[in-house]
Protein backbone atom coordinates (compact mmCIF):
# COMPACT_ATOMS: atom_id res chain seq x y z
CA UNK A 1 0.00 0.00 0.00
CA UNK A 2 1.35 3.43 -1.05
CA UNK A 3 2.21 6.00 1.53
CA UNK A 4 -0.34 8.91 1.26
CA UNK A 5 2.35 11.45 2.04
CA UNK A 6 4.53 10.16 -0.83
CA UNK A 7 1.62 10.37 -3.28
CA UNK A 8 0.80 13.90 -2.14
CA UNK A 9 4.43 15.02 -2.55
CA UNK A 10 4.57 13.60 -6.11
CA UNK A 11 1.36 15.38 -7.07
CA UNK A 12 2.64 18.69 -5.65
CA UNK A 13 5.92 18.28 -7.54
CA UNK A 14 4.11 17.64 -10.84
CA UNK A 15 1.84 20.62 -10.21
CA UNK A 16 4.85 22.90 -9.65
CA UNK A 17 6.52 21.66 -12.84
CA UNK A 18 3.35 22.34 -14.83
CA UNK A 19 3.08 25.83 -13.34
CA UNK A 20 6.74 26.55 -14.13
CA UNK A 21 6.36 25.37 -17.73
CA UNK A 22 3.16 27.38 -18.12
CA UNK A 23 4.76 30.49 -16.60
CA UNK A 24 7.77 30.23 -18.92
CA UNK A 25 5.53 29.77 -21.95
CA UNK A 26 3.28 32.68 -20.99
CA UNK A 27 6.32 34.89 -20.29
CA UNK A 28 7.82 34.02 -23.67
CA UNK A 29 4.47 34.68 -25.31
CA UNK A 30 4.17 38.08 -23.65
CA UNK A 31 7.66 39.03 -24.87
CA UNK A 32 6.82 37.99 -28.44
CA UNK A 33 3.56 39.95 -28.27
CA UNK A 34 5.30 43.23 -27.42
CA UNK A 35 5.03 45.97 -30.02
CA UNK A 36 8.80 46.45 -30.13
CA UNK A 37 9.34 42.78 -31.03
CA UNK A 38 6.49 42.59 -33.53
CA UNK A 39 7.69 45.75 -35.28
CA UNK A 40 11.36 44.61 -35.32
CA UNK A 41 11.36 43.93 -39.11
CA UNK A 42 10.65 47.64 -39.61
CA UNK A 43 13.03 49.31 -37.10
CA UNK A 44 15.84 46.76 -36.72
CA UNK A 45 17.37 47.02 -40.27
CA UNK A 46 17.55 50.87 -40.18
CA UNK A 47 18.97 50.67 -36.65
CA UNK A 48 21.71 48.28 -37.78
CA UNK A 49 22.49 50.38 -40.87
CA UNK A 50 22.76 53.59 -38.81
CA UNK A 51 24.90 51.80 -36.26
CA UNK A 52 27.23 50.50 -38.97
CA UNK A 53 27.57 53.51 -41.27
CA UNK A 54 27.38 56.34 -38.68
CA UNK A 55 28.49 55.15 -35.26
CA UNK A 56 30.71 52.47 -36.76
CA UNK A 57 32.35 55.10 -38.97
CA UNK A 58 32.89 57.39 -35.96
CA UNK A 59 34.58 54.60 -34.01
CA UNK A 60 36.72 53.66 -37.03
CA UNK A 61 37.74 57.31 -37.47
CA UNK A 62 38.81 57.50 -33.81
CA UNK A 63 40.92 54.36 -34.21
CA UNK A 64 42.36 55.67 -37.49
CA UNK A 65 43.44 58.89 -35.74
CA UNK A 66 45.70 56.77 -33.51
CA UNK A 67 47.65 55.37 -36.48
CA UNK A 68 50.14 56.87 -38.96
CA UNK A 69 47.98 56.18 -42.02
CA UNK A 70 48.75 58.45 -44.98
CA UNK A 71 46.23 57.18 -47.52
CA UNK A 72 48.32 54.49 -49.21
CA UNK A 73 47.96 50.81 -48.40
CA UNK A 74 46.21 49.65 -45.27
CA UNK A 75 46.42 51.29 -41.83
CA UNK A 76 48.68 49.64 -39.27
CA UNK A 77 46.54 49.02 -36.20
CA UNK A 78 49.31 47.28 -34.23
CA UNK A 79 50.99 50.48 -33.01
CA UNK A 80 48.37 52.95 -31.78
CA UNK A 81 49.42 56.18 -30.09
CA UNK A 82 48.32 59.78 -29.51
CA UNK A 83 51.04 61.38 -31.62
CA UNK A 84 48.56 63.04 -33.97
CA UNK A 85 46.82 64.76 -31.06
CA UNK A 86 50.16 65.94 -29.64
CA UNK A 87 51.05 67.39 -33.06
CA UNK A 88 47.58 68.96 -33.32
CA UNK A 89 47.93 70.84 -30.03
CA UNK A 90 51.67 71.50 -29.87
CA UNK A 91 52.94 71.17 -33.45
CA UNK A 92 56.34 69.74 -34.39
CA UNK A 93 57.81 67.18 -36.76
CA UNK A 94 55.84 63.93 -36.63
CA UNK A 95 57.26 60.49 -37.31
CA UNK A 96 55.19 60.18 -40.46
CA UNK A 97 56.55 63.36 -42.10
CA UNK A 98 59.85 65.17 -42.60
CA UNK A 99 58.10 68.54 -42.51
CA UNK A 100 57.14 70.54 -39.43
CA UNK A 101 53.39 70.62 -38.88
CA UNK A 102 51.84 73.67 -37.26
CA UNK A 103 49.28 73.23 -34.45
CA UNK A 104 45.58 73.82 -34.97
CA UNK A 105 45.19 76.78 -32.60
CA UNK A 106 44.73 79.35 -35.38
CA UNK A 107 42.01 77.25 -37.03
CA UNK A 108 40.41 76.53 -33.66
CA UNK A 109 40.36 80.24 -32.78
CA UNK A 110 38.77 81.14 -36.13
CA UNK A 111 36.20 78.38 -35.58
CA UNK A 112 35.25 79.73 -32.15
CA UNK A 113 35.10 83.35 -33.38
CA UNK A 114 32.90 82.36 -36.32
CA UNK A 115 30.69 80.21 -34.10
CA UNK A 116 30.14 82.87 -31.42
CA UNK A 117 29.71 85.89 -33.71
CA UNK A 118 27.45 84.05 -36.14
CA UNK A 119 25.26 82.48 -33.43
CA UNK A 120 24.89 85.59 -31.24
CA UNK A 121 24.08 87.98 -34.11
CA UNK A 122 21.69 85.44 -35.63
CA UNK A 123 19.81 85.10 -32.35
CA UNK A 124 19.62 88.86 -31.79
CA UNK A 125 18.48 89.59 -35.34
CA UNK A 126 16.04 86.68 -35.31
CA UNK A 127 14.51 87.91 -32.05
CA UNK A 128 14.02 91.44 -33.42
CA UNK A 129 12.44 90.11 -36.61
CA UNK A 130 10.17 87.78 -34.64
CA UNK A 131 8.93 90.63 -32.44
CA UNK A 132 8.23 92.78 -35.50
CA UNK A 133 6.39 90.01 -37.35
CA UNK A 134 4.40 89.19 -34.20
CA UNK A 135 2.69 92.60 -34.28
CA UNK A 136 -0.16 91.30 -36.49
CA UNK A 137 1.19 93.09 -39.54
CA UNK A 138 -0.24 92.69 -43.01
CA UNK A 139 1.34 90.11 -45.31
CA UNK A 140 2.83 88.30 -42.32
CA UNK A 141 3.10 85.01 -44.20
CA UNK A 142 4.90 86.76 -47.07
CA UNK A 143 7.47 88.29 -44.73
CA UNK A 144 8.02 84.97 -42.95
CA UNK A 145 8.64 83.27 -46.29
CA UNK A 146 11.05 85.98 -47.43
CA UNK A 147 13.06 85.82 -44.20
CA UNK A 148 13.16 82.02 -44.17
CA UNK A 149 13.86 81.54 -47.88
CA UNK A 150 17.70 81.90 -47.67
CA UNK A 151 17.87 78.91 -45.32
CA UNK A 152 16.58 76.67 -48.12
CA UNK A 153 19.73 77.44 -50.12
CA UNK A 154 22.79 75.24 -49.86
CA UNK A 155 26.13 76.54 -48.61
CA UNK A 156 27.45 76.35 -52.20
CA UNK A 157 24.70 78.57 -53.61
CA UNK A 158 25.02 81.04 -50.72
CA UNK A 159 28.81 81.24 -51.20
CA UNK A 160 28.52 81.92 -54.94
CA UNK A 161 25.80 84.50 -54.34
CA UNK A 162 27.85 86.43 -51.80
CA UNK A 163 30.99 86.07 -53.89
CA UNK A 164 29.12 88.09 -56.50
CA UNK A 165 27.76 90.51 -53.89
CA UNK A 166 31.30 91.16 -52.57
CA UNK A 167 32.78 91.69 -56.05
CA UNK A 168 35.00 94.79 -56.13
CA UNK A 169 33.65 96.16 -59.42
CA UNK A 170 30.08 94.89 -59.81
CA UNK A 171 29.08 93.69 -56.33
CA UNK A 172 26.08 95.32 -54.68
CA UNK A 173 27.96 95.71 -51.39
CA UNK A 174 30.71 97.79 -53.03
CA UNK A 175 28.17 99.77 -55.04
CA UNK A 176 26.43 100.72 -51.77
CA UNK A 177 29.76 101.58 -50.15
CA UNK A 178 30.71 103.67 -53.17
CA UNK A 179 27.45 105.60 -52.96
CA UNK A 180 28.46 106.88 -49.50
CA UNK A 181 32.04 107.59 -50.51
CA UNK A 182 33.64 104.42 -49.16
CA UNK A 183 35.40 101.92 -51.33
CA UNK A 184 35.71 100.03 -53.46
CA UNK A 185 36.81 97.56 -50.80
CA UNK A 186 38.40 94.18 -51.46
CA UNK A 187 36.39 92.02 -49.09
CA UNK A 188 36.88 88.40 -50.10
CA UNK A 189 40.69 88.49 -50.24
CA UNK A 190 41.24 91.01 -47.44
CA UNK A 191 42.72 89.13 -44.44
CA UNK A 192 41.10 91.60 -42.04
CA UNK A 193 37.62 91.11 -43.52
CA UNK A 194 37.55 87.47 -44.64
CA UNK A 195 36.06 85.95 -41.51
CA UNK A 196 33.62 88.84 -41.06
CA UNK A 197 32.45 88.41 -44.66
CA UNK A 198 31.83 84.70 -44.06
CA UNK A 199 29.96 85.38 -40.82
CA UNK A 200 27.81 88.09 -42.44
CA UNK A 201 26.78 85.79 -45.29
CA UNK A 202 25.88 82.97 -42.88
CA UNK A 203 23.90 85.40 -40.70
CA UNK A 204 21.93 86.42 -43.80
CA UNK A 205 21.20 82.76 -44.51
CA UNK A 206 20.18 81.58 -41.03
CA UNK A 207 18.67 84.59 -39.23
CA UNK A 208 15.30 83.62 -40.71
CA UNK A 209 15.52 80.28 -38.93
CA UNK A 210 16.10 82.03 -35.59
CA UNK A 211 13.13 84.28 -36.36
CA UNK A 212 10.82 81.27 -36.88
CA UNK A 213 11.95 79.62 -33.64
CA UNK A 214 11.43 82.83 -31.65
CA UNK A 215 8.10 83.50 -33.35
CA UNK A 216 6.85 80.08 -32.29
CA UNK A 217 8.00 80.84 -28.74
CA UNK A 218 6.23 84.22 -28.72
CA UNK A 219 2.99 82.66 -29.97
CA UNK A 220 3.17 80.09 -27.15
CA UNK A 221 3.22 82.79 -24.43
CA UNK A 222 -0.30 83.41 -23.04
CA UNK A 223 -1.86 86.76 -24.00
CA UNK A 224 -2.58 87.39 -20.32
CA UNK A 225 1.15 87.94 -19.71
CA UNK A 226 1.22 90.79 -22.22
CA UNK A 227 -1.98 92.29 -20.80
CA UNK A 228 -0.75 92.05 -17.19
CA UNK A 229 2.47 93.87 -18.08
CA UNK A 230 0.54 96.65 -19.82
CA UNK A 231 -1.85 97.00 -16.87
CA UNK A 232 1.16 97.40 -14.56
CA UNK A 233 2.26 100.33 -16.72
CA UNK A 234 5.34 98.67 -18.25
CA UNK A 235 6.62 100.21 -21.46
CA UNK A 236 6.94 98.02 -24.54
CA UNK A 237 10.71 97.75 -24.18
CA UNK A 238 10.48 96.95 -20.46
CA UNK A 239 7.67 94.45 -21.06
CA UNK A 240 9.75 92.44 -23.54
CA UNK A 241 12.96 92.71 -21.51
CA UNK A 242 11.45 91.79 -18.13
CA UNK A 243 8.48 89.58 -19.01
CA UNK A 244 8.61 88.14 -22.51
CA UNK A 245 12.27 87.45 -23.33
CA UNK A 246 12.92 85.43 -20.10
CA UNK A 247 10.16 83.07 -21.24
CA UNK A 248 12.00 82.43 -24.53
CA UNK A 249 14.82 80.52 -22.86
CA UNK A 250 13.86 77.18 -24.43
CA UNK A 251 13.60 78.72 -27.89
CA UNK A 252 16.98 80.44 -27.42
CA UNK A 253 18.75 77.25 -26.37
CA UNK A 254 17.19 75.23 -29.21
CA UNK A 255 18.14 77.77 -31.86
CA UNK A 256 21.61 78.26 -30.36
CA UNK A 257 22.43 74.55 -30.56
CA UNK A 258 21.37 74.32 -34.21
CA UNK A 259 23.22 77.49 -35.21
CA UNK A 260 26.46 76.53 -33.50
CA UNK A 261 26.44 73.11 -35.16
CA UNK A 262 25.84 74.77 -38.55
CA UNK A 263 28.82 77.07 -37.92
CA UNK A 264 31.03 74.03 -37.37
CA UNK A 265 29.92 72.67 -40.76
CA UNK A 266 30.85 75.76 -42.79
CA UNK A 267 33.43 73.90 -44.90
CA UNK A 268 31.17 73.84 -47.98
CA UNK A 269 30.75 77.60 -47.82
CA UNK A 270 34.47 78.35 -47.52
CA UNK A 271 35.45 75.80 -50.15
CA UNK A 272 32.95 77.26 -52.63
CA UNK A 273 33.86 80.88 -51.92
CA UNK A 274 37.65 80.42 -52.10
CA UNK A 275 37.73 77.56 -54.60
CA UNK A 276 39.85 75.19 -52.56
CA UNK A 277 41.02 73.90 -49.21
CA UNK A 278 43.05 77.03 -48.39
CA UNK A 279 40.97 80.12 -47.59
CA UNK A 280 43.98 81.73 -45.92
CA UNK A 281 45.11 81.85 -42.27
CA UNK A 282 42.58 84.54 -41.33
CA UNK A 283 39.58 82.42 -42.42
CA UNK A 284 40.93 78.89 -41.93
CA UNK A 285 38.65 76.88 -39.65
CA UNK A 286 38.98 73.35 -38.30
CA UNK A 287 36.81 71.90 -41.06
CA UNK A 288 38.98 73.29 -43.87
CA UNK A 289 42.18 72.33 -42.01
CA UNK A 290 40.87 68.80 -41.57
CA UNK A 291 40.06 68.29 -45.26
CA UNK A 292 43.29 69.96 -46.40
CA UNK A 293 45.41 67.69 -44.22
CA UNK A 294 43.62 64.57 -45.42
CA UNK A 295 43.18 65.23 -49.14
CA UNK A 296 45.78 67.84 -50.08
CA UNK A 297 48.64 66.76 -47.79
CA UNK A 298 47.83 63.05 -47.60
CA UNK A 299 47.93 63.00 -43.79
CA UNK A 300 44.79 60.93 -43.33
CA UNK A 301 45.41 59.95 -39.72
CA UNK A 302 46.18 63.55 -38.76
CA UNK A 303 43.04 64.72 -40.55
CA UNK A 304 41.10 62.07 -38.62
CA UNK A 305 42.48 63.46 -35.35
CA UNK A 306 41.25 66.95 -36.28
CA UNK A 307 37.88 65.41 -37.19
CA UNK A 308 37.68 63.82 -33.73
CA UNK A 309 38.42 67.20 -32.10
CA UNK A 310 35.69 68.80 -34.22
CA UNK A 311 33.31 65.97 -33.27
CA UNK A 312 34.05 66.51 -29.57
CA UNK A 313 33.31 70.22 -29.94
CA UNK A 314 29.93 69.43 -31.50
CA UNK A 315 29.27 66.83 -28.80
CA UNK A 316 30.10 69.37 -26.08
CA UNK A 317 27.43 71.66 -27.55
CA UNK A 318 24.70 69.09 -28.12
CA UNK A 319 25.07 66.89 -25.00
CA UNK A 320 24.08 69.52 -22.36
CA UNK A 321 21.03 70.42 -24.44
CA UNK A 322 19.90 66.79 -24.76
CA UNK A 323 20.49 66.24 -21.04
CA UNK A 324 18.43 69.31 -20.11
CA UNK A 325 15.62 68.16 -22.39
CA UNK A 326 15.73 64.73 -20.75
CA UNK A 327 15.62 66.22 -17.24
CA UNK A 328 12.55 68.27 -18.19
CA UNK A 329 10.87 65.16 -19.59
CA UNK A 330 10.76 66.47 -23.15
CA UNK A 331 12.57 63.50 -24.67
Amino acid sequence: MRNPLTVLRRRLSKHRELRADGGTASQAGSILDRDSVRSAPFWLPPFLLVGLFIYGAIIWNIVLSLTNFQGLGSPDYTALDFENYVIAFFGGTPSWSELTVSPIWNSAWNTVVLMVSFSVVCLALGLVLAILVDQEIRFENTFRTIYLLPMSLSFVVTAKFWLYMYNVETGLVNLLLGSVGVGPVEIVQNPDLKLAAVAFALIWQFSGYAMIVYLAGLRAIPTSHFEAARVDGASTLRMYWRVIIPQLRTATVSALVVLTVFSLKAFDFLFSMYGGYQPGPSADILATRMVREAYANGNWAYGSAIAVILFLMALAIVTPYIYSQYKRGEL
